[in-house]
């Protein structure tokens, strides 16, 4: 116990520390929230997963680097090795050993719920300590960012690929109706069906022509009159034209270049050529706007470090907490006493 109090107040240098907060927050317009509706909480999700990943990065050996390039680990927690090597990091610390030692001199704290983090620094001089909590933001911001450009090149080369697939269905689709025309020599079977169907209105319109006539004459004339009978067979004429012209459209054949084919089954193909074409049409202006959204959203950064607290400057030596260790290491002797003693009277009864 005296040797503890004595390295403590006679040998350990002092510490100071520097403390510092800030999460990951994700923009987000007001019209993409109305959009969204429910799906906002996956967007806290993917926040709160940004927090774990820079929760990681701070304690990994690339921010380990990071802060040895910029502000020297090794020259800092070395300086006083011969004098305090409790609380000092040896001269030649290979940078696995700066890496366990990072997690003793970075003490950080991390809200899983609300993605809040927060770190302490300790360091020999407090300008060490801020400059380290400075740097430890600026990386996790460069982090932030390089997510960022991530997320932003993958929505970009999704949006493209399938803006690229859509043209392409969309060539595909076109190339097959003008096969179709070029095949058939139909242009437009809709026209076709057109002419055909006034075709048939315009012989219904004769034969009620013809009806009326009919009855006309049937009113003022004999069963034998000649005028009777051309009527009848005018009439009988029109009714086999006009059951001609209906079985045309069920079982009628045209002479295509590629050989004599069935209509019906024309008009069916066209139909879903047609249907092909408005499909990739729609897809095609849907890809196009989703091209739009994504480089929309690649021109703002949809995610932020927000700093809170800002890297402070200490006055006043905290560190080591002397009172504290003195006091954990009174329980502990006082506990290892305990046990012992109870032993050493076990076996000395037992003996």
């Amino acid at each position: 116990m005296a040797a503890t109090v004595y390295y403590l107040w006679g040998i350990a240098e002092d510490q100071y520390s520097s403390v510092t907060g800030f999460t990951v927050r994700q923009e987000e317009s007001a019209g993409a929230q109305e959009l969204l509706g429910g799906l906002a909480q996956i967007a806290s999700t993917s926040s709160s997963r940004d927090g774990d990943i820079l929760y990681e990065f701070i304690l990994s050996q690339s921010m380990v680097r990071s802060v040895e390039e910029r502000v020297g680990l090794r020259e800092h927690y070395s300086r006083y090795w011969e004098k305090d090597p409790v609380f000092s990091l040896w001269p030649d610390a290979s940078i696995e050993d700066l890496e366990w030692f990072w997690q003793r001199i970075v003490r950080i704290s991390y809200n899983s719920s609300s993605g809040l983090i927060e770190l302490q620094v300790l360091a020999f001089d407090p300008e060490t300590a801020h400059a380290i909590a400075s740097v430890i933001v600026d990386e996790s911001q460069l982090m932030i960012n390089a997510l960022n450009n991530q997320a932003r090149e993958d929505a970009m080369r999704y949006a493209r690929r399938d803006l690229d697939e859509a043209v392409e269905r969309l060539k595909q689709a076109r190339e097959a109706i003008n096969a179709f025309r070029t095949r058939t020599r139909i242009v437009d079977p809709d026209t076709d069906i057109e002419g055909r169907m006034g075709v048939l209105n315009n012989l219904q319109q004769q034969l009620a022509e013809a009806l009326i006539e009919y009855d006309l004459v049937r009113q003022t004339a004999k069963v034998t009159d000649p005028r009777l009978v051309q009527s009848q067979r005018r009439i009988e004429v029109i009714q086999e034209r006009i059951k001609l012209e209906r079985e045309a459209f069920a079982s009628a054949s045209i002479e295509t270049g590629a050989g004599e084919e069935d209509y019906p089954d024309l008009i069916a193909e066209y139909e879903g050529l047609v249907v092909d074409r408005e499909f990739s049409e729609e897809t095609y202006r849907a890809a196009l706007g989703a091209v739009d959204v994504a480089r929309a959203k690649a021109e703002r950064q949809s995610r932020y470090l927000a700093t809170y607290i800002q890297p402070t400057m200490a006055e006043t030596s905290e560190y080591p907490r002397r009172a504290v260790i003195v006091a954990l290491m009174a329980l502990f002797l006082t506990l290892s006493w305990g046990v012992m003693a109870l032993v050493y009277y076990a076996i000395r009864d037992r003996s």
